[in-house]
């Protein structure tokens, strides 16, 4: 699946996700791929992960990597003058 990052709270250890299809789900610190944790300011960040059912008929994401999307915009260059 896919989804940006809501927000994660590195004291906490945990923080939210939005899926594509707009669900929200739970993201704990240990859901991240190596490599792939996030600071606290991180809002936005487009994600790649699953969707794990837990005992409680809540889900969460597990095996969360960051997406480096490289077709985004470029920028512009500033007028001198």
């Amino acid at each position: 699946m896919r989804g940006r990052l809501i927000w994660f709270n590195p004291e906490k250890r945990h923080g939210f996700i939005r899926t594509e299809d707009g669900e929200r789900l739970r993201v704990e610190e240990a859901g991240f791929e190596p490599g792939h944790l996030l600071g606290d300011r991180c809002a936005g960040t487009h994600l790649t992960f699953e969707r794990e059912e837990t005992s409680d008929s809540d889900a969460h994401a597990i095996r969360v990597t960051v997406v480096n999307d490289q077709s985004g915009g470029r920028a512009r260059a500033r007028r001198r003058g």
